[in-house]
């Protein structure tokens, strides 16, 4: 049997920031079918991850891109992968077999071909719904939950600065932070964004850094006695700020750095002065780093979200041609919560 397999790529390397004319919607056919001895599994794409790193795979040179397999470069024309959920079709992995529910890094099209020692069986114990496994049981969750607990290391009564605080990672190191009874600010870019944070998500302060003209002033006002951890998913300006409010022995997680993306971008310059002397640890990170924590991980946020101690925020967009507009609007901060496009009914 053979299908069409529409899938979203990239027209040419892009400089600066995204827009609609760098992608390109692709069809073509594919045999649902697998060599014999080829460990190879096709998927039907359900749910795929909309994450803003992707940038750096679409530019013609980052020097991320011979770092980790997950960030190498992107040939034009080819499909773009990211994290995401599949159910699977055809099978020569022995370990997985038709219809099994899967998560891996998946093809933002509608169909993947891939080995099937690069996926993971959902555990059917889950009774979530399954985008949250491209999202905040995903790479996000991982994400959030590795850099605050294994990086930060935070304590009770700590005070925990996080940016992005309305991004998929962002919420959740809020939520966790608070649930660790730790004291947490978030900043986010508008009004609405801010009365989510304390609101509905419990951060004990939030604000609209679009409305602050001096940041390393603004921060003082939140943090009279100064910042003990920082989570960073910005870079520039933000982090600038930051290390300058911290406190002696202050830890930062770098998360991302959306701010310092685009080309010409102006590059985060903490004052190494206080970094020193303050004793200051900044340390860069990947979820891929700390799979060992996955299993505690997901147990412990699956029992947050079933006892409501966790408030999940999910962004979804419908179709693989949705995927564009997705993505650039990531960079214009529409997103609240986790961006997720859904390919096809479950």
């Amino acid at each position: 049997m053979e299908v069409n397999n529409r899938y979203i790529t990239i027209t040419n390397h892009i400089q600066g920031s995204a827009k609609e004319s760098d992608f390109e919607l692709k069809v073509v056919p594919l045999r649902l079918s697998v060599e014999p001895g080829s460990s190879a599994v096709i998927l039907k794409n359900l749910w795929v991850s909309i994450d803003p790193y992707q940038l750096n795979r679409m530019k013609r040179y980052s020097s991320s891109q011979k770092t980790v397999q997950p960030a190498v470069r992107i040939t034009p024309g080819q499909p773009i992968d990211s994290p995401g959920v599949a159910r699977v079709l055809v099978s020569d992995d022995p370990e997985f077999v038709k219809d099994d529910l899967v998560e891996g890094f998946v093809h933002w099209g509608e169909y993947t071909v891939v080995k099937g020692g690069m996926l993971r069986k959902l555990d059917p114990e889950i009774d979530l719904p399954l985008s949250y496994h491209a999202g905040v049981l995903g790479m996000s969750g991982l994400t959030a939950y590795a850099g605050l607990f294994e990086i930060c290391k935070p304590k009770k009564g700590d005070k925990v600065f996080v940016s992005a605080a309305c991004g998929s990672v962002g919420n959740l190191v809020g939520q966790y932070a608070k649930l660790s009874g730790c004291y947490v600010v978030g900043c986010a870019g508008s009004r609405d964004k801010v009365a989510l944070l304390k609101e509905k998500l419990g951060f004990d302060d939030a604000f609209n850094y679009k409305e602050e003209t001096d940041l390393n002033s603004a921060l003082p006002r939140y943090f009279p006695d100064g910042i003990d951890i920082y989570f960073d998913n910005v870079g520039g300006e933000m982090l600038e700020a930051a290390v300058a409010n911290m406190n002696t022995c202050g830890r930062v997680a770098a998360c991302g750095a959306i701010a310092e993306y685009s080309e010409g971008a102006k590059r985060a310059a903490p004052n190494m002065v206080d970094v020193i002397y303050k004793r200051i640890k900044i340390q860069g990170f990947l979820a891929m780093d700390h799979m060992s924590l996955h299993t505690d991980f997901l147990s412990t946020t699956t029992d947050y979200i079933h006892n409501g101690k966790i408030k999940v925020q999910e962004d979804i967009s419908s179709g693989v041609e949705s995927i564009p507009s997705a993505f650039i609007g990531l960079f214009r901060g529409d997103n609240i919560g986790k961006k997720i496009v859904k390919i096809a009914d479950e």
